[in-house]
């Protein structure tokens, strides 16, 4: 009996100790924080009425704006003004006489290897076959030709076995003359760009890749320009890149107007355009660069007749020069005969004539086409194109 009370009364005793602990443990727990409190919110301002509703307007002093001071030490403001582009200065170009006495210092390089080497081997005592042969490889080696060659050599054998005795001045004179003949002093060699009957003189500018043609355009225009000329230049070569503006460079340092179209159109329509113009503004010449056709293609050279034939649709080509490198010999010769049967060449313009022993292809190229060099090269300079002249050309050959 006692022993179930016993049992009993730490049975109540375990109960209250846990209960005891349970209710700490609660009482240990934190509380949730309280809610936030709400913001203030301000009311927007009211919107302005109107009519009826609005307000009566409040006395508030106001002041004028002379009565409001600036701050001190303020800088002015400043209105920057756009610059003025100004256009390029217009150039005087050089007198073509003047370009003539240039001829002789920029050809004097190249008498070395022609007007000297001539004068040396006739200078020789004794003229054997052999000698003969070494004046025609001299001649052949400036592009002179084989024909002319076999003619000149001829009449100078001739020549000097009824000489006899030979001085220096006696042969300078001799060679001076034999030359002269070969290269033609009868022949017209004037520009035609004055027609008669109408204005202006319309001049087509024809040549292969690389020969200069665009800037020899452009130094004509200069020659012109230098005689007291108006020039039109019309840009036809629209298939190299920039020949336009380089055309139009040249022509804007000597007040001439240039005609372009869009890269890669129609050459034709911008000839015929240049044409148009320099009829209705009337000036006095026309002068249409084309493209540096290869003269192998044969699509290309038709597209440069159709040029010639849209164009005289306003009026006949006075002139059409062929701008040939002096420095490519004898294939200047075949890019000649395919440009003569496509276009009528009046004239031939020879480039890099400075300074070479090619000189001789001024005489093969006029026994080709028949037609005459008028107009050559010296150099690089602006002013460096000059009419040709066949006594001071073979009087800078020969020496003085």
């Amino acid at each position: 009996m006692e022993t179930v009370i016993l049992a009993v009364v730490i049975a109540v005793v375990v109960l209250g100790v846990l209960g005891g602990l349970l209710v700490g443990s609660r009482r240990k727990k934190p509380l949730p924080p309280a809610p936030p409190t709400p913001p203030d919110i301000t009311a927007p301002p009211a919107e302005p009425h109107v009519g009826e509703e609005a307000e009566a307007p409040r006395d508030e002093e106001r002041r004028t704006i002379e009565e409001v001071g600036l701050p001190e030490g303020s800088a002015p403001v400043v209105v920057e003004e756009p610059p003025v582009v100004e256009a390029p200065p217009i150039e005087i170009p050089e007198p073509t006489a003047g370009r003539l006495v240039r001829l002789r210092a920029r050809l004097s390089r190249s008498q070395n290897a022609l007007g000297k080497g001539l004068l040396t081997l006739l200078s020789r005592e004794h003229l054997d076959d052999e000698t003969w042969e070494e004046i025609e490889d001299t001649l052949l080696t400036a592009d002179v030709g084989v024909q002319p060659t076999q003619e000149l050599v001829e009449r100078l054998r001739e020549r000097v076995k009824v000489l006899g005795t030979r001085t220096p001045a006696e042969l300078r004179g001799l060679l001076r003359e034999e030359l002269l003949a070969l290269l033609g002093t009868g022949m017209d060699r004037t520009l035609r760009t004055e027609p008669e009957a109408r204005r202006p003189g319309i001049v087509m500018v024809v040549g292969v890749n690389g020969t200069g043609k665009t800037t020899t355009t452009g130094k004509l225009a200069r020659v012109l320009v230098a005689d007291g000329r108006t020039v039109v230049l019309g840009a036809a070569d629209t298939f190299r890149a920039a020949a336009a503006d380089q055309l139009q460079t040249w022509g804007e340092r000597v007040g001439a107007h240039t005609v372009r179209g869009p890269e890669g159109g129609d050459p034709a329509s911008v000839a015929f355009d240049a044409v148009k113009e320099g009829k209705e503004m009337d000036f006095d010449v026309v002068l249409i660069d084309t493209a540096g056709r290869l003269h192998t293609k044969t699509g290309l050279m038709d597209e440069l007749g159709k040029v010639k034939r849209v164009v005289e649709k306003h009026a006949p080509l006075d002139e059409v020069l062929l701008v040939l490198d002096a420095t490519t010999g004898q294939n200047g010769l075949v890019q000649a005969r395919v440009f003569a049967e496509v276009v009528d060449i009046t004239g031939i313009v020879l480039t890099k004539l400075d300074g070479t022993a090619k000189g001789g292809i001024v005489v093969a190229v006029q026994r080709e086409l028949g037609v005459p060099v008028k107009l050559v090269g010296l150099g690089e300079g602006a002013d460096d194109l000059a009419p040709f002249e066949p006594e001071a050309f073979v009087d800078a050959l020969i020496g003085d």
